[in-house]
């Protein structure tokens, strides 16, 4: 029989902007759940990083989504992105960041296995604009295995080989295909938390046919797996600040731009607010040993200059310092200290665009980036600093490694490059999937000597 999410839908009418003749649908009817496994499917097993960030593999992903669904998930883009009923093409929103795409049904397969019932909906602040406003339609996609589950009463709690949510990054603004995945594999390389990456091609067929969306980079969820995978302790407040109240600027603060992902009914966002108060309290210039001990008493500073020494070597423009967004804050309950998580990386690893990447002194940044600012202006931070750029190029950014992981991807991916389609790819060319290797190459010499030259003055 076919199921009406009936809460699902006035949700959808007050929050998404479809139109009320669009009625989200989940039908059953006929669905056979002979590829439930506990293994593949259940909620009782670990998350397997073997078979999901399968490294050495190009995974790919079937989805299917009625034609009635897909037409909603237009409508809904068409609303909130596109012009007064201009839809692509049209002047639309600049920013998506109050924008919470639909959810749809959708059939999963992997591997000839089906997930059956999953959420799927659009994702991405700029890479969903911008793709959507230029008829680009290799749109970012969130999976949630789960999402649906009033749908399947004997088959709760869904999930993709122990994952709940993963997120399908369409590599926007990327020839190389490359930069969201190796940029967070080298925050994680340097000990920083960091969302597990692999590649994966993605077809759709939403009632013409599978058709080819191109290569995406699998990203997992931060308040899904990586809390509980990369924290002794995954139980505390995650923070996704977006908006004026991110740069923790003077006069900024909002808990309605502190979106809180975990405990959501007992936060008070005491701890967000407490960093915000002390990083701009007057003890700062007056009693500067102080401002230090509070700083360092809420707020992992190791990390966050960890974090400054392998974001400003590597370049990144698309965040903290240049934009207000791209990190998650994480009260850690093992030290109750707010650290530091990045997140978003397709902008990195290279000088950047829009005023470009910081410069390794960040003496232009200024008192609206009070995080780096104040931190960086301490004697004893500005040493640390110092000390995680060599480490970084010393330890993790090393060219020739760095060059071989770079080829290594590119063997893996060209042929699913060279097979992406117009309308389904930001490639402008045929080759710009080729040139991009050698500027990554070349990226990781260059900022290896610029930090070199950097430290010797």
């Amino acid at each position: 029989m076919k199921t009406y999410i009936i809460l699902l839908l006035s949700i959808t009418f007050l929050t998404s902007g479809c139109r009320k003749d669009d009625i989200v649908v989940v039908d059953t009817e006929g669905t056979d759940y002979s590829d439930w496994s506990e293994a593949t499917h259940g909620l009782s097993v670990s998350p397997d990083y073997s078979i999901v960030f399968n490294q050495d593999e190009v995974l790919r992903f079937d989805i299917v989504i009625s034609s009635d669904n897909w037409a909603i998930m237009q409508n809904d883009l068409d609303e909130n992105l596109g012009s007064s009923g201009g839809g692509p093409g049209g002047g639309g929103m600049s920013s998506t960041s109050d924008y919470d795409p639909v959810w749809v049904p959708c059939s999963f397969n992997f591997e000839d296995t089906e997930w059956f019932h999953v959420g799927v909906r659009f994702k991405g602040n700029s890479s969903l604009s911008s793709a959507y406003q230029s008829g680009n339609n290799k749109l970012s996609l969130k999976l949630d295995f789960d999402q649906f589950e009033d749908a399947m009463p004997d088959y709760p709690n869904q999930r993709f080989y122990g994952f709940k949510q993963l997120n399908l990054n369409n590599n926007y603004d990327d020839p190389s295909l490359m930069r969201e995945k190796v940029g967070a594999d080298l925050f994680r390389a340097f000990g920083l938390a960091s969302a597990q990456t692999s590649f994966c091609v993605v077809y759709v067929d939403y009632g013409y046919g599978s058709q080819y969306f191109g290569v995406y980079a699998i990203v997992e969820e931060v308040d899904d797996t990586v809390l509980g995978s990369q924290f002794a302790d995954g139980s505390g407040n995650l923070y996704k600040p977006d908006g004026d109240a991110a740069s923790f600027a003077q006069g900024t603060f909002d808990e309605g731009e502190m979106e809180i992902k975990t405990n959501e009914e007992s936060a008070d966002y005491s701890d967000v607010q407490a960093l915000y108060d002390v990083i701009n309290s007057s003890e700062r210039t007056s009693n500067p040993e102080s401002w230090k001990a509070n700083l360092e008493s809420i707020f992992d500073v190791n990390t966050f200059i960890k974090w400054m020494a392998a974001n400003t070597t590597m370049q990144n423009w698309d965040t903290y310092g240049v934009m207000t967004h791209n990190y998650y804050l994480y009260n850690n309950p093992s030290n109750n200290k707010l650290t530091w998580i990045p997140w978003d990386n397709n902008e990195a690893l290279q000088e950047g665009k829009q005023g470009g990447a910081l410069s390794l002194s960040l003496n232009e940044v200024s008192s609206n980036w009070p995080l780096i600012r104040y931190i960086r202006d301490v004697e004893e931070y500005d040493v640390l600093y110092e000390q995680y750029l060599q480490k970084f190029i010393d330890e993790v950014f090393i060219p020739s490694e760095m060059i071989s992981t770079y080829e290594s991807y590119y063997e893996l991916l060209k042929d699913y490059a060279y097979a992406e389609e117009d309308g389904y790819t930001f490639l402008f060319y045929a080759s710009e999937f080729d040139e991009t290797l050698y500027e990554l190459q070349t990226h990781v010499q260059t900022r290896n000597n610029n930090v070199e030259n950097y430290l010797s003055k």
